[in-house]
């Protein structure tokens, strides 16, 4: 009788799961790391070798001091993908026999952890009283027409050499790296993820994750710990959710920056959970109560602590504005922890679980985001079983216990936004400023008293009735016109702006001529405003294009104030060149609003002005035009900058960044707030740097 008709994998589907199954470089990182705690590891420390270089030096080693594995684990366990081992242990709630810890792995895939960063792997590790085992892989072998069980891997027993005396532990070494050079941003990235793998609230005390750089550079210069941030968060709410109660402690602690609001504390037990449908954000039709016990998912410990971003407050609170808002640009959000160790990846920069960013947009004021808080969600394995980790690796199955235990955690959200709006609105009131003039119509009535005490009113007067006119009706049907805030802002921004030239035109004396020049075309450009109502074709341009126009535009101005233009295209090592399709008008109207910006925090220097325009594939591989200064840089949050009315100018709209955001929306791309280090650029432009980001190209 002929045997069974069976699969036959082929050797390549080896490098297939590892491509699908692990996104990135910092999650293959994370679970390795998380291999190490399962085997009852204290330490874990990741190194990373010439990591710079674009040749065979550049390797990752990650190392811990947990139990190891002997022969029979490493070709019974670690060769077979898809071993219910860890499973199985959970299941049956064996925990690890040191510190007795259930493990966090349970599909038998985290080794393909290894494929994602390098072509080549050799592992040594050793169990207690056994010999080291050597286990090399070329995973160049996989990639052939074989199949699986045709490609060898080698396995070989020896005396100790790496684990001597009575150590254990394992090694993997990764070679022949996909990602070289990794860059700057990569691997301060990595940084992040790694110190962000044990809560920095209820850390289990037995391990610890560390990233080290040899040979030694200072690439991870400024990077705060979460301990020094914790420390400076003036708001701060925790308690538990348990079965359908929530009890919370909330705490406001101004410190002495703060004089003119005094600390306060206020604490709730066992309020009740409900998801409630008439605030938009469940897709439930009633409300109804959240029960965590039903869902198999025990008490639930959460600590909030949130920051108040508003410039004046952060400088009366903290010791390193600049550190503090970096940090939480990049590490800010609710992280889930089980048994102390994350749950990859939630409150990461792609992964906005909790909707904090989408809940903000009407109400941005009295919500919380995600760059305003550092919080944590703590889960105990034994008792969460209801929650499924995913075989990506990448959180949990979306199932009825997710759903509830999401739902469970936006409830008390809610709480905490309710408790320090309370406080908020206590800073806001003691240190209250000026209010804001009403943009446009007030710029309209300057410039008429301007005409006016030059006697230009018979020349002029006419076309300013015009405009005020015409804006009025234009402003109110885009007031009522659903989903026109782009358009709004395009109005508000592009009059306000040819306002400004006609007022500087004004008050400088230019020639009667030009000044009508000037107030016919602004009339000229209200009259046409209701392209903006329309879609316009797309089409091709290129970079350098839009970059020269940009320049040619401004020209005038960088004569003016003196600013030297660096042009990307023109260094010895020239910016990359690429197209986009794209709606000219918009991306040019982007461009020069950043330049315009740019221009202005500029002149607040007062010798050696510069402006960087180029392009750049570095951050995430994507095609991006990037503008960069040697000014002061910014002092506030992005996520206020790209809102509406939002500057510093004493004279500012507060829209040029918004437009820029909306426009690159529009495109499918985005405003990328640039760190220092995420892109290559001349050494002295050290202020702000902006990127128009497009999608990868086709």
């Amino acid at each position: 009788m002929p045997p069974p008709n069976t699969f036959r994998p082929r050797a390549r589907l080896m490098l297939l799961l590892g491509d699908q199954l692990i996104r990135d470089a910092g999650i293959a990182v994370f679970e390795l790391v998380k291999n190490a705690y399962d085997a009852d590891a204290t330490t874990c420390k990741v190194t990373l070798k010439e990591i710079d270089k674009n040749d065979e030096t550049a390797q990752v080693i990650v190392q811990d001091n947990g139990c190891g594995m002997d022969l029979s684990t490493v070709t019974g366990v670690w060769l077979e993908p898809g071993t219910e081992n860890r499973k199985k242990q959970k299941d049956a709630g064996q925990r690890t026999p040191k510190f007795t810890r259930l493990p966090l792995g349970e599909k038998g895939v985290g080794r393909f952890a290894v494929h994602k960063l390098g072509g080549k792997v050799r592992l040594v590790t050793r169990a207690k009283d056994k010999q080291e085992v050597v286990v090399t892989i070329d995973w160049s072998a996989f990639d052939k027409d074989k199949y699986l069980s045709q490609v060898p891997v080698k396995v070989v027993e020896r005396d100790p050499v790496v684990f001597k005396g009575r150590r254990t532990g394992t090694r993997i070494t990764i070679d022949a790296l996909h990602e070289r050079p990794w860059t700057r941003a990569r691997v301060r990235s990595l940084y992040r993820a790694i110190n962000s793998i044990c809560s920095p609230v209820h850390a289990p005390d037995s391990f610890s994750a560390e990233l080290l750089i040899e040979p030694e550079s200072n690439w991870l210069e400024g990077l705060l710990t979460a301990d020094e941030v914790l420390k400076q968060a003036i708001f701060t709410f925790e308690g538990t959710l348990s079965g359908s109660q929530l009890s919370y402690d909330y705490h406001f602690r101004p410190g002495p920056g703060l004089k003119r609001v005094t600390a306060d504390k206020r604490k709730q037990e066992n309020l009740t959970i409900t998801v409630d449908s008439s605030d938009g954000e469940s897709k439930r039709k009633e409300s109804r109560v959240i029960n965590l016990n039903q869902r198999k998912i025990g008490e639930v410990k959460f600590a909030f602590h949130i920051f108040d971003r508003e410039p004046r407050v952060l400088q009366l609170t903290s010791t390193d504005v600049a550190g503090l808002k970096t940090y939480l640009d990049n590490n800010g959000g609710i992280f889930v922890y089980r048994d102390g160790v994350r749950v990859y990846d939630y409150g990461e920069p792609g992964n906005d679980w909790l909707d904090l960013g989408g809940r903000r947009i009407n109400v941005p004021a009295k919500r919380i985001g995600n760059n305003q808080v550092l919080g944590t969600v703590q889960l105990s394995l034994d008792s969460s079983q209801g929650l499924v980790e995913k075989t990506n690796r990448e959180g949990f199955v979306e199932n009825d216990a997710y759903r509830d235990f999401r739902d469970a955690i936006r409830f008390a959200i809610k709480q905490a936004e309710h408790e320090r709006n309370l406080d908020k609105d206590r800073i806001r009131k003691a240190y209250a400023e000026n209010k804001d003039k009403e943009p446009v119509l007030e710029e309209i009535a300057q410039l008429r008293e301007e005409v006016k005490e030059r006697e230009l009113e018979k020349d002029l007067g006419k076309y300013l009735d015009r405009i005020e006119v015409q804006y009025k009706d234009v402003l109110n049907r885009l007031l009522v016109a659903a989903g026109a805030g782009l358009n709004l802002s395009v109005v508000l921004h592009e009059v306000e702006k040819r306002i400004a030239d006609l007022l500087q035109a004004v008050e400088r004396g230019d020639k009667q001529s030009t000044l009508i020049e000037k107030a016919k075309h602004l009339s000229d450009m209200v009259d046409g405003i209701t392209w903006l109502t329309r879609s316009s074709g797309p089409t091709v341009v290129k970079a350098s294009t839009l970059i020269s126009q940009a320049e040619l535009n401004w020209k005038f101005r960088f004569q003016h104030h003196e600013i030297k233009i660096v042009n990307g295209f023109t260094l010895d090592d020239p910016d990359p060149e690429f197209s986009v399709k794209c709606n000219r008008r918009l991306i040019m109207g982007a461009l020069m609003n950043l330049i315009d910006n740019a221009i202005y925090w500029l002149g607040t220097h007062a010798s050696g002005r510069k402006l960087y325009l180029g392009t750049t594939y570095e951050l995430n591989n994507k095609p991006g035009i990037l503008v960069a200064d040697n000014g002061p840089g910014f002092i506030d949050p992005p996520e206020y900058l790209v809102e509406p009315f939002v500057t510093r100018k004493p004279d500012g709209m507060g829209l040029g960044l918004h437009i820029a955001h909306e426009v690159m929306k529009q495109h499918k791309g985005r405003l990328a707030f640039l760190s220092k280090g995420d892109v290559t650029l001349p050494r002295e432009f050290t202020g702000a740097a902006l990127l128009l980001e497009f999608p990868k190209e086709s």
